[in-house]
């Protein structure tokens, strides 16, 4: 049986590690750097042990590894374009059963990512969403959406941020919210607005990351309770497709 926390660790670790070798590599080879921490983000990669671990955690509830998809064969029907790409999928005998997101956010540019990541979010569920509902999966049941977030612990992401309100109040939980706060309520709210059956929050910093260690600061987005409802789908789906 996975220890999650170890594995945990080992996923956060080969993040910040890869991170660094890539942002290495890429100034060694051109002299110069892209702007801000686009040096590490033009390799890829970096998410891959989280990848891997939710891949060792299925192949243990017995989903066969060809059922499961990464890189390859990761593109679903949608119904406001045509295919959207997911990091993982998991597909046993024609049925989509879950479908996975693995994101990060470094600093330095938090305001302008972070609504980036949450007009992604809301898209890529209402897309999905609305596929199935119109009938791009049958005969497959609702899919189980996951969206994991790998946040930068910095000064930047944790300290108030002030809304602006030129006309209209914000609503009172984003007043003088942090990124991470901010990530926090995003998250709790597509889980209980039902877009997506698990999320997962995880903050980690810089200097103490490559080492593999990170803080879970809502125990609704635990790794713990997003895996556990993964497989709890993944396991009912096995029954039923005996």
């Amino acid at each position: 049986m996975t220890d999650l926390k170890a594995g945990l660790r080992q996923a956060v670790s080969h993040f910040w590690l890869t991170r660094k070798a890539q942002a290495e590599k890429q100034g060694s080879q051109t002299g110069v750097r892209d702007a801000g921490a686009r040096s590490a983000v033009t390799g890829g990669a970096q998410m891959d042990g989280f990848v891997q671990l939710i891949r060792l955690l299925l192949a243990e509830a017995k989903v066969g590894e060809s059922d499961i998809y990464c890189k390859r064969g990761v593109e679903v029907p949608g119904w406001f374009r045509p295919e959207k790409c997911w990091d993982l999928l998991v597909v046993i005998k024609k049925r989509l059963i879950a479908s996975i997101e693995f994101k990060s956010q470094i600093g330095p540019s938090f305001g302008n990512n972070y609504n980036n990541r949450t007009e992604e979010a809301l898209g890529s569920a209402v897309d999905l969403l609305a596929a199935y509902r119109e009938g791009a999966f049958k005969p497959s049941a609702p899919p189980w959406l996951g969206y994991l977030m790998l946040l930068e612990e910095a000064p930047a992401s944790m300290t108030p941020v002030r809304a602006s309100e030129p006309h209209f109040s914000v609503f009172p939980e984003f007043k003088n919210a942090s990124y991470a706060k901010r990530y926090e309520i995003l998250l709790t709210k597509l889980l209980r607005d039902r877009l997506y059956d698990g999320a997962c929050l995880l903050l980690s910093n810089a200097v103490d990351g490559p080492k593999g260690t990170y803080s879970e600061p809502n125990p609704e987005l635990n790794f713990s309770r997003f895996a556990e409802t993964l497989l709890a789908r993944v396991l009912a789906a096995a029954k039923v497709e005996g």
